[in-house]
């Protein structure tokens, strides 16, 4: 299996750099965080338009379907920019999971989904690490449907989305649900995240569903939910390849420009040897977050591959990020200069589905250690 972008992706990445550039640079999400605001629907209407809110929604329902390998592209350019959007959690996440399931209800969000319509929050987690199976959000049976009690943390894209794909306990397992965010009984909790994105605590108070809201069937969640998981922490590691090489850029940059003792420093081969490093372990994790988009878009089971993928893209943001505050001195670490941003932004893509010792378990267990 090959391990360099192909003709395709490398045009659809250079499409995305030129419209990203132009649209939602960094300097951006600093206007939308200096303004209180945390999503430009303009931007996601924009993206729709150029197909990628359908990247993985069927060309019978209006999409592009590209595969993973492609939104993996999409999600690494917005990495490089920290363009802000609903991209994993709608075009991705929510956007497998309906694939799962062949309905007419399913088919309508999907044709919503890729016409930038209808966005998605994946409301899964309760505790401070990504664990579905520790779910406690209780649905009863009552008649024909359910009634849910609990609550979930950490959703992201909770505070502005249409619907939510909620994660329950049910009597013999987990089901998932397609939900309304202005359902009765539900209501949102904004968070403030450090990276300047949406993301709040949703609670369920006697929030009444009935059987069509189940995506996919009772006590069998994962069935549906699993596909979407992986989906998403591929995609979420490819944009934290994108955010590397963004913080790596800027770093280089000023490696060049700023000057001691009359020469630049990126002449000092200590520096040189950790830019060196650097790019290589950035490298290596791209082709390991490129190889899971690549077994994603084969239908084999993606589990290690996704893992190997997020771990590593979680240990590489990390040292791009602290290799650049560092090399920058005093102005990194000041919120005048963009760094602080993509230090923030890999601080909560490393946890958001996962964090390094969830993932390294997960390969730990599949290779028999």
């Amino acid at each position: 299996m090959s391990l360099l972008p192909t003709e395709d992706e490398v045009m659809l990445a250079g499409a995305a750099r030129g419209f990203l550039d132009r649209a939602a640079p960094v300097t951006h999400l600093r206007g939308l965080r200096d303004a209180g605001a945390t999503h430009n629907a303009a931007l996601w209407s924009e993206m729709a338009a150029m197909g990628w809110a359908g990247v993985l929604v069927p060309e019978a329902q209006g999409g592009s379907d590209m595969g993973h390998a492609a939104a993996g592209v999409l999600a690494r350019e917005m990495g490089k920019t920290l363009a802000a959007s609903p991209f994993l959690s709608t075009a991705v996440i929510a956007a497998t999971a309906l694939r799962q399931v062949s309905n007419d209800r399913s088919a309508k969000a999907l044709a919503e989904i890729a016409a930038g319509r209808l966005t998605y929050a994946l409301a899964v987690d309760e505790g401070p690490k990504h664990n579905p199976h520790a779910t406690r959000l209780e649905a009863v049976a009552e008649g024909n449907g359910f009634r849910l009690h609990g609550r979930k943390s950490f959703v992201v894209d909770g505070g502005t989305a249409d619907r939510a794909l909620v994660l329950a306990r049910t009597d013999n397992g987990l089901t998932l649900f397609d939900l309304p965010l202005d359902r009765d009984g539900i209501t949102s909790v904004p968070k403030a995240m450090i990276d300047s994105r949406d993301a709040a605590d949703l609670d369920f108070g006697d929030v009444i569903v009935t059987g069509d809201d189940v995506l996919g069937r009772v006590d069998d969640a994962m069935a549906v939910l699993r596909p979407a998981l992986h989906a998403g922490q591929a995609a979420l590691a490819a944009e934290m390849t994108g955010l590397t090489a963004g913080a790596f850029g800027m770093t280089v940059a000023y490696l060049q420009e700023r000057k001691q003792f009359g020469v630049p420093i990126g002449a000092f081969q200590a520096l040189q040897h950790r830019a060196a490093h650097l790019w290589s372990e950035t490298e290596i994790t791209a082709s390991a977050v490129l190889n899971a988009g690549r077994i994603l878009d084969s239908g084999e089971d993606a589990t290690l591959a996704v893992s190997l993928g997020k771990a590593r893209a979680t240990k590489t943001a990390e040292l791009a990020v602290q290799e650049g505050v560092q090399i920058h001195g005093g102005i990194g670490m000041s919120d005048a200069h963009d760094m602080g941003f993509f230090m923030k932004r890999a601080r909560v893509s490393a946890e958001w589905l996962g964090d390094y010792s969830y993932h390294a378990e997960t390969i730990a267990r599949l290779r028999g250690f």
